[in-house]
């Protein structure tokens, strides 16, 4: 019998657990493993609260509280990525495909994946500097571009008064520390790996059974909620209730569709981990143009707050309508080649020989069609 899409495999119920609208196609697991998924987020939030609770209890008023936040913090990002282990184990992913399904190797197509590698390291700064500009605008932010007399503030009070003394022009070390974003983008991505591995190398292809956009939003508020621990403790907001995680999650959602699509786009996780470096790079931007005096509020002004998700948003209505999301842009995760690549796909696509006798192996007397 001749098809032109495999069989997708039924569940215990004999009914299908995946969406009748997402293309059967050998890079995409039939249905949504969730016993991996609630095992997956289980160790990566219980390992996140068991990291955090030194900070749970200090009091914030403690040096040693602030000693610790950095370094802990840092610890916490590794989490999905021993999460992701456990995952893979649970879920028996091949051990021979393991990096294709995360999408670390092979790096194919690789044109595209290096053009939105390098994408990655500024679209975010880009976005982030969109959403100052809309903060100005809207008024939630006072800015100073010509004195930059709050980032002067902030440095006077932060040096010695002789060493304060002896620094270059305000503008100039402005300048310097926008044009070293793009390096700390890189550096970052040390860290910014054990979450995206996670969250976008194992979670997201895992729920791309549900849709293209259910998986998006739902990873993205998994993402959200993972950060719980230090958003409860007055995090990127400076609200310790569930009106933070609330924000974080909304965040979170907006900025996970856009390193998801790059994930979706390319078949690759790198550009993910890049883009998160640069997005950690910038989210203090506002601060370099603030004016001196003035008291922003967090919830207005951070990438993850309400201008960012205006300027998150406002990228995604443009990949929208040209068509970024559908199904036809999302290429193989890391497509293989060669005979394992023709017995994978559908036999539509192999020749009438292979559509003949569907069950006769690529071998050098019968070579698939070309």
């Amino acid at each position: 019998m001749t098809t032109s899409t495999p069989t997708r495999p039924e569940d215990e119920t004999g009914a299908s657990s995946a969406r009748p609208d997402v293309p059967a196609r050998p890079d995409v697991p039939a249905r949504v493993p969730w016993g991996a998924v609630a095992l997956f987020v289980g160790v990566s939030f219980g390992l996140a609260w068991l990291i955090a609770l030194p900070l749970w209890l200090r009091d914030p008023s403690d040096p040693t509280f602030t000693a610790l936040f950095g370094p802990l913090a840092q610890a916490i990002m590794f989490t999905p990525a021993l999460a992701t282990l456990v995952a893979l184990f649970i879920a028996r992913t091949p051990r021979g495909e393991r990096l294709r399904f995360l999408g670390m190797w092979p790096l194919r197509p690789a044109k595209r994946i290096v053009w939105f590698m390098i994408g990655a390291v500024f679209a975010p700064v880009v976005i982030v500097a969109g959403s100052v500009a809309i903060a100005a605008v809207l008024g939630w932010l006072e800015v100073d571009l010509m004195g930059f007399s709050g980032f002067a503030e902030q440095l006077e009070a932060s040096l010695p008064a002789s060493a304060a003394a002896m620094l270059p022009p305000t503008g100039l070390i402005v300048a310097l520390q926008l044009l070293a974003i793009p390096l700390g983008a890189v550096f970052n991505c040390i860290f910014t790996f054990g979450e995206e591995i996670g969250w976008r190398g194992w979670l997201l292809p895992a729920l791309r059974p549900l849709g293209t956009w259910p998986g998006l939003i739902l990873s993205g508020a998994i993402w959200g909620l993972w950060h719980s621990p230090l958003i409860l403790l007055g995090y990127n907001f400076g609200l310790t209730d569930w009106r933070g995680i609330a924000l974080m999650v909304i965040g979170c959602v907006a900025w996970g569709i856009l390193l998801g699509w790059s994930r979706l786009r390319t078949g690759s996780v790198w550009p993910a981990v890049i883009a998160h470096g640069a997005l950690n790079a910038s989210a203090a931007m506002f601060l370099l143009g603030i004016a001196a005096g003035f008291e922003p509020n967090p919830v207005l002004v951070v990438p993850v707050g309400v201008a960012g998700w205006i300027a998150v948003a406002i990228v995604i209505v443009v990949l929208v309508l040209t068509g970024q999301f559908s199904a036809d842009r999302q290429p193989e995760l890391a497509p293989v080649r060669g005979a394992q690549a023709m017995q994978q796909a559908p036999l539509a696509q192999q020749g009438p020989q292979a559509q003949q006798n569907p069950q006769a192996p690529a071998t050098p007397e019968h070579p698939p069609a070309a």
